[in-house]
């Protein structure tokens, strides 16, 4: 009751902020063992309703939030006895218990039922982002029926993101249904044993996440601490506990996370708990405790009787990617008769790049095997991309494959049937258009692709359901390109597109800047389209299993600098060679032995630099580029890592200076980027950690924030400087971004400092795309660019190139700033920097114009606004749209 008075009162003294709201609740009493749930009513509640109604399965004083007819409240905890009618998933760690459900993971039940049977009314659409129920978690187990359920496990963020969502009507299943309930439970120790005795040969697997800017989805077991939640007390234990509720001492900074910068118009405000005086007092005086109500108010999560009856339906629905066909995980590409190998390989790649790569196999159908062999009953999927005419032999062939099930995807294809005929329109061949798609959460993007020169006209017919639209171009005639044409009781479907979705920007011949510009930036609306419609078709589009750790190798660029690190060792680390660290832990051997374990948190280190091979960097490239005098002497390398950030941690204050220590990845799963974001590297970035000192007492170190700048400018000038290489639009973006020309960002860098008496320990890390062109764009594709606007030849670069010559011009610009300032950097910052002459309006879209006129003696944006002169403004609290030119202070 005490709280809710609290909740009352904020409310009333600063209108609702139902994110935060639920974000501080369950990040305050998640370790408490109380139970979390969101749900729909009946309708909102009335005070005084005009006849009896059922009573809701709450008492009011355990409400914290109501939206319309969804409620949020808290109970005691809810336990999950029996998953024996549970099917588990076969990324479930389940089967493994000793890996569920760490510390900081919440567990909870979904609930949702068939669209149609949905009667509630729904709030109208609106242009918030719908988030997908499988992005924020990682799921378990499933039970069929109506409701539909699944057990998943998320972070305790990433748990309030879905509650905030689905309260917010934006909560999106992936099986189509409606989200009707979502609750907390705990899992009895006795069922996961049992789980684990049930399913002993399931092979464990990993869900990875793409990369996001804003949350990214917990899928990964890398805390230490046991969870509370893996072993549950008796029911009755924690009834009448109160929970003290822990005063913060810090803010905290939810300017990253899912809704707050989603929060609806009107009435929602930011509610602070902690972090303002007057909360203080209230929650000092107020909130000495808080009783949870009795557990009877809740009912129990109820067996589905008529699970064997709809099985089938609602595992269909409920997972994505399965085979209902029973065909083989085949797909086949028809290029025609005058196949080129090159094609092939062209559509294999990008189709690797979007499906689950473990899930399916993928062959060539030859124009020879299209009548003999028998590959109708043995494929999933055909992909046909080709021009050229089908004979009528073929396109029988293709039609039987529909009317047994099959699927097939046209790319630029002559091949139709049905409701649906190909017009030529020749002023369209081979030109750059904006496409209008509807997706299948009824929105719509636009996107540029390139456009083949035919579009589709429908032909007229009695039965026209068997025809959708999937994307028009955006022009007066808004000419159909991508259609979805149904066939036959058995499931067979097509989806028909005469926009180049197969085509990567380097396998096009495009004309124009203004083209390449488009186009690129399209490419990851790009790929998002093509998984849908994959995924449309019956594929699974997960990402594939993230990859294993890989030991890390010391290596040196000089010899004499490696024999002194390794004595340095010697009095460093255990008997048993272990340097420890609460990040990771580093353990240093000669040579590799495959029983060595590799975890997040211990990682092997081979010191023995003869046995030491790798595709992805060459250390002679890197020693014939490092020119330094001591930064990146001594490396770390290794193919696969959480992120480099970490790996420094445990050397980097006790290590002589001298001994310019720097970590590189070919890979990394986990990496870290500003305000909190993870990003997962693929292979073609240049990845790595990099550990300088600075003296308190220095030119820069009295402007640390420099240090961002300084390290961007050198990633440019490594490319820029490079004789041939001078024009390549390459260029840095305030406060800590590399940038095509303003256009698109392809590499960032991130400063963690550490003060240490009269010395700055600072690390840098950095990573920028140099070969990896997908999803969006890559240092070589700008040289492609360049080499084919003016007939040059310049060679692509290599990520061990660019990080030696990064390091190297990096230590040349800290020298020059320790010596001159700010003004002796400045003048080539500005020439590589992308904001010369931009204005932008300050605080909002609508606030007063400003111009960019550089940044201060400390490192900060500079703007001039007409009649108040010039302000700075800080990184930290500001997001900085470079495509918008707006500057937005975040309060």
């Amino acid at each position: 009751m005490l709280i809710t008075l609290c909740y009352l009162y904020l409310w009333a003294r600063w209108g609702p902020r139902s994110a935060a709201l639920i974000r501080r609740t369950v990040r305050r009493l998640h370790r408490s063992r109380c139970s979390f749930t969101f749900c729909r009513c009946a309708g909102p509640a009335a005070r005084q309703p005009a006849a009896p109604s059922p009573s809701p399965p709450f008492h009011e004083e355990q409400v914290c939030l109501r939206i319309g007819n969804k409620v949020f409240f808290t109970d005691e905890t809810q336990f999950l006895d029996d998953l024996n009618r549970w099917s588990l998933l076969l990324i479930s760690p389940f089967i493994y218990p000793d890996k569920l459900l760490k510390a900081e993971h919440i567990a909870f039940v979904t609930e949702s039922i068939s669209a149609q049977t949905d009667n509630l009314q729904k709030v109208p659409g609106s242009s918030k982002e719908i988030v997908k129920w499988s992005d924020y978690c990682s799921p378990l187990a499933y039970k069929p029926g109506e409701p539909y359920k699944l057990i998943a496990e998320a972070s305790v963020d990433n748990f309030s993101n879905l509650g905030i969502a689905f309260m917010e009507d934006r909560l999106q299943m992936d099986n189509g249904m409606v989200p009707h309930k979502i609750v907390s439970v705990h899992l009895h120790e006795s069922t996961l044993k049992e789980l684990a005795q049930v399913a002993p040969s399931v092979k464990e697997r990993s869900v990875s996440s793409t990369q996001m800017d804003e949350v990214t989805p917990t899928t990964t077991f890398g805390t230490t601490a046991k969870s509370e939640l893996g072993v549950a007390k008796p029911a009755g234990q924690g009834e009448g506990e109160k929970l003290k509720l822990e005063k913060e001492n810090e803010h905290e900074d939810e300017s990253n996370s899912l809704s707050d910068k989603e929060i609806g118009s009107g009435d929602h405000h930011h509610l602070h708990l902690s972090s303002c005086r007057e909360c203080l007092q209230l929650e000092n005086s107020t909130i000495e405790s808080v009783r949870f109500a009795s557990a009877e108010n809740i009912p129990e999560l109820s067996d589905d009787s008529k699970l064997e009856s709809k099985n089938d339906d609602s595992l269909a629905r409920g997972i994505k990617g399965v085979n209902l066909t029973g065909k083989p995980p085949n797909i086949l590409i028809y290029l025609g008769s005058e196949m080129a190998k090159a094609e092939f390989e062209q559509v294999k790649s990008i189709l690797q790049e979007c499906i689950d790569v473990d899930s399916y196999t993928i062959y060539q159908l030859r124009e020879e095997q299209v009548l003999k062999d028998p590959w109708i009953d043995n494929s999933l999927l055909l992909i046909i991309a080709t021009a050229e005419p089908i004979s009528e032999e073929n396109h029988k062939q293709f039609m039987k494959f529909l009317s047994t099930g099959g699927k097939i995807l046209g790319f630029s294809s002559s091949f139709t049937f049905d409701g649906i005929q190909i017009k030529k329109k020749n002023k369209l061949k081979k030109t750059v258009r904006e496409l209008v798609v509807s997706k299948m959460d009824s929105t719509e993007i636009k996107l540029n692709l390139l456009v083949s020169g035919c579009i589709f006209e429908e032909v007229m017919k009695e039965d026209t359901s068997k025809v959708k639209t999937l994307s028009r171009l955006n022009n007066a005639d808004k000419d159909i390109v991508i259609v979805h044409l149904t066939y036959g009781d058995s499931g067979g479907e097509a989806i028909l597109s005469q926009a180049h979705l197969e085509l990567d920007i380097n396998s096009m011949d495009v004309q124009t800047e203004e083209d390449f510009n488009l186009l690129k930036i399209s490419n990851a609306m790009r790929y998002e389209v093509l998984k849908e419609i994959l995924v449309s078709l019956g594929l699974s589009c997960e990402l594939s299993e993230i990859p294993m750790l890989t030991p890390i190798y010391l290596l040196s660029s000089d010899e004499e600098i490696h024999l002194a690190f390794l004595k340095w060792l010697e009095g460093n680390v255990d008997a048993e060679g272990l340097r420890a660290s609460s990040k990771v832990s580093l353990k240093f051997v000669s040579s590799w032995e495959s029983k060595m374990e590799i975890t997040p948190s211990l990682m092997p280190v081979i010191t023995e630099m003869g046995t030491f091979s790798s595709e992805h960097f060459s250390l002679k490239a890197y020693q014939q580029n490092l020119q330094t005098k001591k930064l990146g002497k001594v490396l770390l390398f290794t193919e696969v890592t959480t992120t480099t950030m970490n790996l420094l941690d445990g050397l980097m204050l006790e290590l002589p200076e001298e001994m310019g220590l720097i970590a590189i990845a070919g890979r990394q799963t986990q990496g870290k980027g500003r305000g909190g974001n993870v990003w997962l590297s693929p292979v073609g970035c240049a990845l790595s950690t990099l550990h300088i000192t600075i003296p308190l007492h220095s030119n820069l170190g009295q402007r640390i924030p420099f240090i961002q700048h300084l390290v961007s400018l050198a990633v440019v000038e490594s490319v820029r400087s490079i004789p041939g290489y001078e024009e390549i639009d390459l260029r840095v973006k305030w406060p800590n971004d590399i940038y095509y020309s303003d256009l698109m960002k392809l590499g960032g860098v991130l400063v963690n400092s550490t003060l240490i008496e009269t010395t700055f320990h600072i690390l840098i890390g950095f990573g920028f795309n140099v070969n990896n062109s997908n999803p969006t764009i890559c240092i070589n594709d700008l040289i492609t660019k360049f080499n084919k606007e003016q007939g040059t030849k310049l060679k692509a670069l290599s990520a061990d190139c660019l990080i030696a010559r990064t390091v190297t011009v990096l230590e040349r610009l800290i020298d020059i700033f320790q010596e001159k300032g700010p003004n002796g950097v400045l003048p080539s910052y500005y020439k590589y920097w992308v904001h010369s002459g931009k204005q932008v309006r300050l605080h909002n879209e609508e606030g007063p114009i400003a111009w960019i006129v550089g940044i201060d003696d400390y490192g900060f944006l500079q703007v001039h606004e007409e009649g108040k002169g010039v302000e700075s403004v800080h990184p930290d609290g500001n997001s900085f749209d470079m495509l918008r030119n707006l500057i937005v202070p975040k309060h």
